[in-house]
């Protein structure tokens, strides 16, 4: 199999698993909304190991959004907010692995409250929104993200990401 299938493989399954955690988040009632710990953005951190991620989120995003009936709004921002982090996530990586949850958690914390404000027509304060949804990013994305990246280093899995 070339490197360039796997890259697309790798690419559409990080996509299928964080469709799945949406759906499965949104069942519970904790994927959407001022208070959201969306446990799919765990997955923000895979740009680390494999560019493949970086598309893979944000299919995932899209359509994760776009499925379980988020307003245009919704898919279109939070989808390319969900591609700019990956993509800062993945040039950060030279760096440090504790760099890898920042994009996300900085780039949605600003955003998504913008969305909820003006897609959805939330009145709560912008601040307030700006605080609920970066502590619900530092646990999706900072907590289970990292315990993600140390479960695949600990497991030598990094050797199966392209």
């Amino acid at each position: 199999m070339s490197d360039r299938t796997k890259w697309i493989a790798q690419g559409g399954m990080i996509a299928a698993i964080y469709i799945l955690l949406v759906f499965l988040g949104n069942m519970a009632g904790l994927s959407s909304g001022v208070i959201q710990i969306r446990a799919a953005e765990a997955l923000t951190i895979l740009p680390y190991f494999s560019s493949a991620a970086v598309p893979g989120l944000f299919a995932g995003c899209f359509l994760g959004n776009l499925l379980t009936g988020c307003v245009i709004w919704d898919v279109v921002f939070g989808s390319l907010t969900t591609l700019a982090a990956a993509w800062l996530t993945r040039k950060l990586r030279k760096f440090s692995p504790f760099l890898a949850p920042v994009p996300p958690i900085i780039l949605n914390m600003l955003v998504v409250p913008l969305v909820l404000r003006y897609a959805y027509h939330l009145e709560d304060a912008w601040i307030f929104m700006v605080v609920t949804v970066g502590i619900g990013e530092v646990i999706s994305c900072g907590v289970l993200g990292m315990l993600l990246f140390f479960a695949i280093r600990h497991r030598k899995l990094e050797q199966y990401f392209v």
